[in-house]
């Protein structure tokens, strides 16, 4: 009795052991638990672990140790992108051309002075060239100009509407006729004068030094422009856009540039005085991303010529043109400091391509010179 008790024994652990295999799913379907309470339903099914080939490794920091230039929207090193700029007043007779460091402006602005002449207002992030110029005198739009970007003004001499202005707006300038700012420039002697007055920024920073200007942007300053992000839908999507593969400003008879779009690398290439518009140190030419027409009130302000024009607390239309394709805007500023604010037909802030910008202030009256082809 005792050996078949024993082998009656070992057939119930036996079906014991395998009823306890099924209730743990050996068969691979959903089982009762011998506690007779049901396991809880698989809704889907499991994530596979990812083999060790597969497992991401974190990406670095893009931009690490970088800003977006107030200026061009593009990515730059920190400490350059907390630096005020420079704005240089720069020659644009036709004797004096080509000008030398102009290609280096993140910002160009070009505006009427006498006689039908115009002169640039160049805004630099920095500068690396040993020879910018030639530098010429200010007047008082540029100097509004300078201020909406927080910026060092560099210039060689001023007429007295643009002093009033300086003192008004509290500028920090730096000028090649007076005491103080005499040694920031020199001379090239085989150009006439007054054509031949030059800096760089070695020369600029030590004058700024000796005057205790302020060298990091003031605290709240938020920019200038908007900017759209790498991959967003650009202007010749916009259904409002015309074609704009060539701009002509006639701003008078002495001075007609043209702009001509690349689709290549979406730049629009500068011609004045019927030749491609080089730099002198680089021999390469003024090529933009961005191109703003402001038209503004213009007139002259005295018997010598010297223009005025309505900048602040004041209204106007213009063109925004990037892409191959232009949209009409307006502007507007608010009082007399603070920035010029352009916005698009629905009312919303224009937002720029990163990369350079030329924004032409242009007479109001001459409207019809200003052709988008």
């Amino acid at each position: 009795m005792r050996g078949k008790g024993k082998q009656i024994w070992m057939i119930m652990l036996m079906c014991v052991l395998c009823a306890g295999f099924a209730a743990c799913g050996g068969d691979g379907e959903e089982q009762t638990e011998s506690t007779g309470e049901p396991t809880p339903a698989v809704t889907s099914p499991p994530t596979p672990s990812p083999t060790p080939s597969l497992t991401p490794t974190p990406t670095p920091e893009l931009h690490e140790g970088e800003a977006r230039s107030y200026l061009t929207g593009e990515w730059i090193p920190q400490e350059e992108a907390d630096q005020r700029p420079y704005a240089l007043i720069l020659n644009n007779l036709k004797t004096a051309s080509p000008q030398s460091g102009i290609i280096e402006a993140d910002i160009l602005y070009e505006a009427l002075t006498e006689g039908g002449i115009t002169r640039f207002l160049g805004i630099y992030d920095d500068i690396e060239t040993d020879r910018v110029g030639s530098v010429r005198s200010a007047r008082h739009y540029f100097v509004t100009f300078a201020d909406e970007y927080d910026a060092i003004f560099v210039h060689f001499g001023k007429t007295s509407y643009a002093t009033r202005k300086i003192n008004e707006l509290g500028i920090d300038d730096v000028d090649g006729t007076g005491g103080s700012g005499a040694a920031t420039f020199y001379r090239d002697n085989s150009i006439p004068a007054p054509h031949n007055a030059f800096t760089n920024l070695e020369l600029i920073e030590e004058t700024v030094e000796r005057l205790g200007f302020r060298t990091s942007y003031e605290e709240g300053y938020e920019g200038h422009f908007l900017f759209r992000e790498e991959g967003e839908a650009g202007l010749n999507e916009d259904e409002e856009a015309m074609n704009a593969d060539r701009v002509t400003l006639g701003f008078s008879g002495y001075i007609t540039p043209y702009f001509e779009y690349r689709e290549e690398d979406s730049l629009y290439y500068r011609f004045q005085f019927d030749e491609p518009h080089i730099d002198y140190n680089t021999q390469e030419q003024l090529a933009f991303r961005n191109l703003i027409v402001q038209f503004v009130n213009e007139w002259d302000i005295d018997q010598n010529g010297y223009q005025t024009m309505e900048l602040e607390d004041a209204s106007g239309e213009g063109y925004f043109i990037t892409d191959g394709a232009a949209v009409p805007i307006t502007w507007e500023k608010a009082g007399t400091s603070g920035v010029t604010r352009y916005y698009d037909t629905d009312g919303e802030e224009i937002q720029l391509n990163p990369g350079k910008t030329y924004l032409a202030i242009f007479p109001d009256s001459r409207m019809e010179r200003a052709v988008i082809e």
